[in-house]
């Protein structure tokens, strides 16, 4: 059996703001939330920017008792996939309906402010003596089990974890679960927030990092910039949602994967170009039916002219014709939870037949040829869209949409 599957509810909380609504106009503006580091003054940081969450209070959103037990890592998924859940308007108490449903939820790296707590206490502190909740916060687990507790879920729950192709693997396990049968219904998405002082630290190492802002496929690109946030989305069998009389805000159409076999950090157009030509085919769709990419476009010297390249293969003249942009230029990149930030700039796309802009564009990079959208909203009408994620190791996950129908 092969299903429809449909997004009724979509969640976010990221640099640009704490809801859907919000994400979605900063990302239509081209409005960058990529700022000053804060929050690091004591340490001779060679971080100078990153896009972190402002204005997040997680007393306004869980009580003390439950507090405790999370880390900011499953705070940003809770509250993701609450939004998520109300807009789709889902009863998990009524019938068989939490058995039959699914979460899935990527992560690259986990519960980092409670392993940064950690590290302080028992290295810089000498303190033996870590706190008792400590392993439950920081498992990767941990927010796929949260947002199953929240709701009730009974269905299979787990997570992915595979670096900034997390989210997307996420969603393509969900979307073949519901396609398959095996639920009904599937909240899916991923959740980062590491933005803390050891994994600053690491980053800085890997020399990668923009001491500006993010220009992907520009000229100036001088690196990535790290965000932190979540996104969550309810996916449906068609049939279920139309049943009840949901919105559908978009069609899941299909999802496609694979991993390069080749160098831990460098990329492949090869790869880049199996895992979309894989997506194409999962949703019958054919390269010239897509109007718009949402690019990985972290703005680093590798993958931009890799992922131009690999869209150059896979759609031929066609890559002519397509608006590709990257919103990380405006929420930064989330590592796990990029995808999903980025999905929700797809759903946008599709129900407004808007292109959100690469911001921050100066000059065009000859390697880098195609239709960047650079810094002002386009509109246009957008039938089927697809969004790329490609993360360090070769591992690759493109999720492909279409216009609800």
């Amino acid at each position: 059996m092969s299903r429809r599957v449909v997004i009724t509810g979509m969640g976010v909380i990221c640099a640009l703001g704490h809801d859907a609504r919000a994400v979605w106009q900063g990302m239509r503006e081209g409005r960058s939330a990529i700022g000053p580091l804060h929050g690091f003054e004591q340490y001779d940081m060679r971080v100078k920017v990153a896009a972190q969450v402002a204005g997040f209070d997680p007393g306004v959103h869980f009580d003390p008792k439950k507090l405790v037990l999370l880390d900011r890592v499953s705070q940003f998924a809770l509250v993701a996939a609450r939004e998520a859940v109300k807009q789709s308007g889902l009863d998990f108490a009524r019938g068989d309906l939490a058995q039959r449903t699914a979460c899935v939820v990527g992560t690259g790296t986990g519960g980092e402010e409670t392993n940064d707590e950690g590290s302080r206490r028992l290295y810089a502190e000498g303190n033996p003596r870590l706190h008792p909740l400590s392993i439950v916060r920081r498992m990767m687990s941990a927010p796929a089990s949260q947002v199953s507790i929240e709701f009730g879920i009974t269905g299979p729950t787990f997570v992915t974890s595979s670096a900034c192709a997390s989210a997307n693997h996420a969603l393509a396990q969900a979307f073949e679960l519901v396609r398959a049968g095996t639920c009904d219904v599937a909240l899916a998405g991923g959740t980062e927030a590491c933005i803390v002082h050891g994994v600053l630290r690491a980053w800085e190492a890997m020399r990668v990092l923009a001491d500006d802002t993010c220009r992907p496929f520009c000229k100036q690109r001088r690196g990535l910039v790290l965000g932190e946030g979540a996104g969550m989305v309810v996916l449906e069998d068609f049939d279920h949602a139309r049943a009840r009389g949901a919105e559908i805000l978009a069609e899941f159409a299909g999802a496609g994967m694979s991993a390069d076999a080749g160098d831990i950090v460098l990329p492949s157009d090869l790869g880049a170009a199996r895992a979309m030509d894989a997506a194409l085919k999962d949703a019958a769709l054919n390269p010239a039916d897509i109007d718009y990419i949402n690019a990985h476009g972290t703005g680093t010297p590798a993958n931009d002219p890799t992922e131009t390249r690999a869209i150059h293969r896979v759609f031929g003249e066609h890559a002519r014709q397509l608006a590709v942009t990257s919103t990380k230029s405006v929420h930064g990149h989330a590592l796990g939870a990029a995808g999903a930030l980025e999905l929700i700039a797809a759903i946008g796309s599709l129900r407004e037949n808007v292109i959100p802009p690469t911001a921050n564009f100066l000059d065009p990079d000859p390697e880098c040829d195609l239709d960047y959208v650079p810094n002002t909203a386009r509109e246009k009408p957008v039938r089927a869209a697809l969004s790329n994620a490609f993360a360090f190791g070769g591992l690759n996950a493109v999720v492909a949409l279409k216009r609800a129908s």
